[in-house]
């Protein structure tokens, strides 16, 4: 009879002692994830990489690209139906694991849907004459630069990490510091092929199959699958040259920001800001003679980390000239993702750590989603934000206040782009081209009492208020309507019924909500 309470009473300590034991180890994993990276994600990312590269090599040595990719393509619409004849019993994705894409949030959607075989990710061709590349979706950016630099082209628009794909940056969204003269990603493209929900392989250009060519960005695949895309061209240069301008005062940032923006003989152009009243503007051009005293390979892996580096112009209130190799200014937050591996590892840009494992970095986003778990996850989004908002040029500093009231996020990741006056997703709200600006935000917030879906309704709330649209990578806590509002869905909409995808796909809005990717 007394063992009873006695059992209980072990139960419960037995419980209690794995409870505290558990959230010991979720606040290690969430405050303290250094622990983890170093000793196993390091590592495991150069395996990764290692044995990413030589399967790239494989395929290049043992199979003709161009003539594989219309297997390829077969194998994908046999796929799709097969899916038919089993009766469309529920929609269908790309097959490619959640945990695999450059977004921080894994697809559970995935999980519930027809998963079809994607395995593409080969440089089709380099058309010179045209000054077009013809790649596969799931080239990556690192991919595509190796590959074109040595021949003497790049693209327009070469968005920061290592690691994002062709298929991504269409599907979603891709911006860079180039992006104020070119667009973005999707602007620099000039046809996609894609394998529909009736099994079909269609070519879509502004000239043939112009409502769906306009109508894939921004979908997440939801229209159909991309198995090929072409992308311009332009002439590669040797190095970038660098101004580094510090700046103070609210005002004066956007003011000089907006400035410098207008300017077309700007190749590139981003802005850093270290806090509300401090920020430093990057300009750029390329070019194939340098001052070799002040030749900066930032993208070794010894190097200071670029946005550390950038801060140093804040520091000593000095501005600054430099010249950087192409690929490495292409790839220059890559090492550091952007800010965000100061928070995972806080020592990581101390000379010791960068020269004896810097090498190693980064970790892959993709292994930290996939080690994270489930638990882990939610404690880590309660204590992290990353997110890009792209506003009005006008609204930057209206944006900032914004952002500084409701995460306060630190450095913020200024790149403006134009946005032309296209049908599809976003647009300006007027019938001309407009200059706007993304506000990227990734870090550990600062408010005392964060609480994420508050702060982002609050961000998004005021990101429609002023026509402006949020990246679909990352959390939002939209409805439906809140969302449609946010975005044109007229086109969209008209292309799902008229290509059949109501019972193909599901919605976009039901593949970036909350509901679908936790």
């Amino acid at each position: 009879m007394e063992m009873g309470p006695l059992l209980s009473f072990g139960v419960g300590l037995l419980l209690l002692f794995l409870w505290a034991r558990y959230k010991g180890i979720a606040y290690v994993l969430v405050h303290h994830r250094w622990i983890f990276v170093c000793l196993f994600l390091l590592p495991l990312s150069v395996l990764f990489d290692i044995y990413y590269q030589f399967r790239a090599w494989v395929v290049q040595k043992l199979h003709s690209a161009p003539r594989q990719h219309n297997l390829r393509v077969r194998n994908i619409q046999e796929q799709v139906r097969e899916w038919k004849k089993e009766g469309q019993r529920t929609y269908m994705c790309t097959g490619r694991p959640g945990w695999l894409t450059v977004s921080l949030r894994v697809g559970k959607y995935k999980k519930t849907l027809k998963n079809i075989t994607i395995n593409l990710m080969d440089v089709l061709e380099v058309d010179a004459e045209r000054m077009v590349v013809r790649v596969e979706p799931l080239v990556s950016m690192g991919q595509l630069t190796a590959h074109l630099n040595p021949m003497g082209w790049t693209i327009p628009v070469v968005p920061e990490l290592d690691d994002l794909t062709v298929g991504g940056l269409i599907m979603g969204t891709g911006i860079e510091s180039s992006s104020h003269i070119y667009g973005l990603f999707q602007h620099s493209c000039v046809a996609y092929e894609l394998v529909l929900a009736d099994g079909s392989h269609v070519r879509c250009t502004p000239e043939e199959n112009s409502d769906l060519f306009y109508a894939v960005p921004w979908s997440c695949g939801t229209l159909g699958f991309l198995v090929a895309a072409e992308i311009k061209m332009i002439p590669a240069k040797k190095y970038v040259k660098l101004h580094y301008e510090p700046v103070r005062g609210l005002k004066t940032i956007c003011k000089r920001f907006a400035e410098e923006s207008e300017k077309k003989e700007n190749h590139f152009v981003e802005g850093l800001v270290y806090s509300m009243d401090e920020a430093v503007i990057i300009t750029g051009v390329l070019t194939n003679e340098a001052d070799q005293s002040k030749i900066n390979r930032i993208g070794n892996y010894y190097k200071t980390w670029f946005f550390k580096h950038v801060e140093n112009h804040l520091k000593t209130n000095k501005t600054g000239t430099e010249y950087i190799p192409t690929r490495h200014y292409y790839h220059r937050h890559t090492r550091s993702i952007f800010w965000e591996l100061q928070d995972i590892i806080p020592f990581g840009n101390n000379p010791v750590f960068r020269y004896l494992f810097g090498w190693m970095v980064p970790p892959k986003i993709s292994l930290l989603k996939l080690t994270q778990g489930e638990a882990i996850r939610k404690l880590y989004e309660q204590h992290h934000v990353v997110q890009d908002m792209m506003i009005p040029m006008k609204s930057l500093e209206q944006c900032i206040e914004t952002f500084h009231s409701d995460i306060k996020v630190y450095p913020l990741w200024l790149c403006s782009f134009i946005l032309p006056n296209n049908p599809g997703m976003i647009h300006p709200k007027g019938n001309e081209a407009e200059l706007y600006v993304d506000v990227g935000a990734y870090g550990e917030p600062k408010m005392k009492h964060f609480e994420a879906m508050a702060s982002t309704r609050q961000i998004e709330k005021f990101v429609r208020s002023v026509h402006g649209f949020q990246m679909l990578y990352a959390d939002s806590y939209m409805t439906r309507e809140e969302f449609w509002e946010m975005f044109d869905g007229s086109l969209y909409h008209k292309l799902r019924k008229q290509l059949q995808c109501n019972d193909a796909f599901p919605e976009v809005y039901d593949k970036i909500c909350k509901a679908a990717r936790h």
